[in-house]
């Protein structure tokens, strides 16, 4: 898959923008200027509500309910600390000096590694998980707006943008999921719900 060249545009301006307030807030214990995340206590075991997100080794371990939504977990093996984003939407047009906001797959994934970076992880030596994109619309409600295709579609960029290592993939279909990532070992099961 090739780099598209508005993608690559915004992701250097996001990055651009978070790697300065990740400079002014530097050596704080709390999480990152962003809307969306998600604190966690040594050893809890977290639940991301859509357009959250997480990162860190304090947690034991973070789960989500994925519908058209679409959930990315990060995980390096050596530096054991991982993450996981639970997106609504693929993208936003961000205006100047927003913070980044997990509802965005663009902005959280991003916000992600940028984070994981700071505890020396280059993006190339994560290992990554896409799963969620659930086509939520009935066909008798006469509406098709492709959310999940659209997140999934963005999901798929992100992961040859930033040269993470996928292993594993649950994508698409009509049913729900349930992805859990364990912060002590990197393992990360999904559970697929009934078709809807």
């Amino acid at each position: 898959m090739k780099h598209r060249p508005e993608l690559q545009g915004l992701a250097a301006r996001v990055a651009a923008r978070t790697q300065a307030v990740l400079s002014a807030t530097a050596g704080r214990v709390a999480g990152p200027p962003i809307s969306g995340w998600r604190a966690a206590r040594a050893g809890e075991a977290l639940s991301l509500m859509p357009g959250e997100l997480w990162f860190g080794a304090e947690a034991a371990s973070v789960k989500t309910l994925l519908g058209s939504c679409v959930a990315v977990t990060l995980w390096h093996p050596k530096r054991r600390v991982g993450g996981m984003c639970h997106y609504l939407l693929p993208s936003r047009q961000r205006k100047g000096g927003e913070p980044l906001d997990g509802r965005y797959g663009d902005e959280a994934v991003l916000a992600m590694v940028n984070l994981l970076e700071r505890h020396g992880c280059a993006s190339r030596e994560l290992v990554a998980h896409l799963y969620g994109g659930a086509d939520t619309m009935s066909e008798a409600a006469g509406v098709k707006l492709d959310i999940g295709e659209r997140n999934i579609d963005q999901g798929w960029k992100l992961v040859d943008h930033f040269a993470f290592s996928l292993e594993g993939v649950d994508v698409g279909d009509n049913v729900p999921r349930t992805v859990s990532l364990d912060l002590r070992t990197g393992v990360v099961e999904c559970r697929r719900g009934r078709a809807q």
